[in-house]
């Protein structure tokens, strides 16, 4: 009888540690949370830019009997500069103010129509944009929209027959610029993208240094837009990655 309660007693311990046994195995199968890194876009950051643009002009001539045209021209050439911004992400939006200013090489010249014996030529030589952009992250991946503030530098010349400078006007022209751009983070705090921009510069009167040789008394108005397509790389200031619980 004593060999028998010795028995049973055992078998009621092991019974009882069992079942402690497999749930302290399931507490320690179960699987712990993973803290993956999310690329992260909130910071200052500055970059350089460069690629392509092409200004499109339209000459008319306004004089006080009305307005009279002589005719339009498309010029490319490149552009290289430089950009400094900041963006804020929230969620998967991201929130951006930017500037960037570029040296242009846009120039084009075209015989008038109004008077053969001249010819005209308008160069850009610098444009810069003030944006607000909003955007969509996935990870490390960024689209976005842009728009706001454009202004470009600008001279207007005419040429005699010989080539020579005849009459010449500047102006520092401000209109609006939209834009629509993707950029991918390559590395800890570097990005790289491409980004393509319209200006509507609308148009602008302008008075040459001396009398108007083509038409006499008259006044140059010019109208202008300007495309520009760029390849951007930018260095963040701030956290490379965000964590975020995977299982």
């Amino acid at each position: 009888m004593k060999t028998y309660f010795l028995v049973t007693a055992g078998v009621l311990a092991l019974l009882g540690v069992a079942p402690a046994s497999a749930a302290d195995m399931a507490v320690k199968a179960a699987p712990l949370p993973v803290m993956a890194p999310v690329y992260n876009w909130t910071g200052f950051y500055i970059g350089a830019n460069g690629g392509w643009g092409q200004s499109h002009n339209c000459w008319d001539f306004v004089t006080p009997g009305g307005v009279v045209a002589d005719g339009c021209r498309d010029r490319s050439g490149g552009v290289i500069g430089g950009q400094l911004g900041y963006r804020w992400q929230a969620g998967q939006f991201v929130f951006g103010l930017e500037g960037q200013g570029d040296w242009a090489d846009l120039s084009s010249s075209r015989t008038s129509l109004i008077n053969p014996a001249f010819s005209t030529r308008t160069r850009t030589d610098g444009i810069g944009l003030l944006t607000g952009q909003i955007g969509y992250a996935w990870n490390a991946a960024l689209l976005y929209v842009k728009g706001g503030a454009a202004v470009t530098g600008n001279t207007f010349d005419v040429f005699n027959a010989a080539g020579v400078s005849v009459a010449s006007a500047s102006s520092t022209r401000w209109g609006g610029v939209v834009g629509v751009g993707f950029e991918y983070g390559f590395a800890p705090n570097w990005s790289a993208g491409i980004e393509y921009d319209h200006l509507f510069m609308g148009d602008a009167n302008n008075s040459f240094s001396v009398a108007n040789p083509i038409v006499a008394g008259a006044i140059n108005r010019i109208s202008q837009d300007v495309d520009m397509v760029t390849l951007r790389i930018n260095y963040r200031f701030g956290p490379m990655s965000q964590p975020v619980a995977r299982y």
